[in-house]
């Protein structure tokens, strides 16, 4: 599979771990669940930190600079089939910039150093 394919399902897996996990402690402060949802939530938080140690950069704060680019589109993707509100233009041109950004810093040629 392709590195830049690859990347991309890595970070877009990174980002349902995160946001499953952080929705879980949304949903047991602000929507009154069960202490329980904690548990897959850590769980999916744990799997999230691992998967962005997967993504092929050798330095963590390039790889979670891209990553940011990523969970801003698919949260956009979760207010929308979780959530039921459909995201409007804005949303979406900034999500596609995002996604673009994501490409510059992971791809871009670089200088040696």
């Amino acid at each position: 599979m392709p590195v830049v394919l690859s990347t991309y399902l890595i970070f877009a897996a990174a980002a349902v771990s995160e946001i499953v996990g952080c929705f879980a402690f949304w949903a047991w402060l602000r929507n009154g669940q069960q202490i329980w949802w904690l548990v897959p939530g850590i769980a999916s938080l744990i799997v999230f930190a691992w998967l962005l140690t997967l993504v092929p950069s050798d330095y963590a704060g390039r790889a979670y600079a891209a990553y940011g680019g990523i969970y801003i589109a698919a949260s956009l993707i979760w207010l929308w089939l979780a959530e039921g509100q459909r995201p409007d233009i804005w949303d979406m041109g900034g999500g596609l910039l995002a996604i673009l950004a994501v490409a510059i810093i992971l791809f871009a040629p670089r200088s040696i150093e």
